[in-house]
């Protein structure tokens, strides 16, 4: 769908990272893991971008994260995080098919900006008391609140600042139990090292859903 949705809140929740809150327009369904399309004009020109859902569900409002780059953000990035509560902006979508869909277990590896549907993923599927694990590789780690929150609540998660981790945090994650669903989300380099990782695990890379940032 189309629309022009309305800002809630935003929120700091890690370096150089903010999380958008909107209000959910009306017939608006998406799922934990699926991406929208942001779009606005600055000084004449029209930009866009994709971003994917860090909500759990989109109830009454649901949230992007979204990755500033202090040197290289460009107008939108700087649009994005001007924004304030009651500011509009227009959305297109959802899209996308790496989404959480009731998995019995959910195993997210994330990348940097993949932090953002690892937390939602890994909130849904305890809200609804399937297990989670998250693993999550940044150097300057965001939504840290809400990833010890889930430590709390019995999911496993690993945060690191070294690529060299991931294949040991990956095959303690998976278990191979009948249901478990791997997801992927982060840039291309990670995107990659995560399929080595599962298939160093024993797992089928093939049959994990991926988002690739790029």
């Amino acid at each position: 769908m189309d629309a022009t949705v309305t800002v809630a809140a935003v929120r700091d929740v890690g370096p150089d990272t903010v999380a958008i809150e909107f209000e959910t327009p009306d017939e608006f369904d998406a799922e934990p893991g699926q991406f929208v399309k942001l779009s606005a004009t600055i000084d004449g020109e029209s930009y866009a971008r994709f971003y994917t859902l860090s909500s759990p569900g989109v109830t009454e409002t649901f949230e992007v994260t979204v990755g500033i780059d202090p040197e290289e953000g460009g107008p939108f990035s700087q649009h994005l995080e001007s924004l304030a509560a009651g500011d509009d902006i227009d959305l297109s979508g959802p899209f996308g098919d790496s989404y959480y869909d009731g998995d019995a277990r959910v195993v997210v590896l994330a990348g940097g900006p993949g932090v953002g549907p690892a937390v939602g993923i890994a909130e849904a599927a305890r809200a609804d008391g399937n297990e989670a694990a998250v693993v999550y590789v940044d150097d300057a780690p965001a939504h840290e609140d809400r990833l010890d929150a889930l430590r709390e609540e019995g999911a496993s998660v690993v945060v690191t600042d070294d690529e060299a981790d991931l294949s040991d945090a990956v095959a303690d994650a998976l278990t191979g139990a009948e249901g478990e669903q791997v997801f992927v989300y982060g840039f291309a380099g990670f995107v990659e090292a995560a399929a080595d990782a599962i298939e160093a695990a024993d797992g089928d890379a093939d049959a994990a859903k991926v988002e690739n940032f790029g």
